[in-house]
């Protein structure tokens, strides 16, 4: 059994969907640690109620080899997914987890991208944009925001009508049919 530790910033549906999919038994891999950077983020709960342990770290903590490493080390993590996550890996953690460090951006990449490009700040962009489509794209994590390579995207048709609660609707829509079984067919899949 492989073992999964997920980064989160936030409210935490896509760590709960990930939790879900993975947690059952069938799929060769578990969530067995979730690392929050913000006290009181939803994450928090959604980890606790499904039994899932979940740490607090401080930027400066995570940022710190020796604090994060042997955490990492300590759940057996084989794999990092950010789930909403708004720091920036460091570089030695990407060196020491190269391709097994997965994100989801909600956009189609590289539009939208980069540093302060997260959550409503994307929709916001693409609504006033008015983009035809937009969608989600799951990448590797490199030393950049958003840049590392694709494994896989997903459209939705948006209209002119679309608010940025729309576009935000249809993505999460997207996240949380996709994200978990990209995650199984790219990492665990026989």
């Amino acid at each position: 059994m492989k073992n999964i530790a997920i980064f989160a910033s936030g409210n935490g549906t896509n760590a709960e969907n990930i939790i879900q999919f993975f947690n059952d038994g069938s799929h060769g891999a578990k969530v067995n640690l979730v690392i929050c950077n913000r006290e009181g983020a939803g994450v928090i709960e959604r980890a606790a109620r499904l039994g899932v342990d979940c740490i607090v770290l401080s930027k400066a903590q995570i940022n710190d080899p020796n604090i994060i490493l042997p955490l990492l080390d300590k759940y057996n993590a084989d794999l990092i997914v950010l789930a909403g996550f708004l720091l920036l890996v460091p570089g030695f953690l990407v060196d020491r987890y190269e391709n097994r460090i997965v994100n989801i951006h909600p956009a189609l990449l590289p539009n939208y991208g980069g540093k302060g490009m997260y959550g409503h700040h994307v929709h916001e962009a693409v609504v006033a944009a008015r983009e035809k489509e937009t969608g989600i794209t799951i990448h590797y994590v490199n030393g950049q925001y958003d840049s590392g390579d694709t494994i896989f995207q997903a459209k939705v048709a948006l209209t002119p009508d679309d608010t940025v609660e729309d576009v935000e609707a249809k993505i999460h829509v997207l996240e949380q049919a996709h994200f978990p079984q990209v995650i199984f067919d790219t990492f665990f899949k026989d």
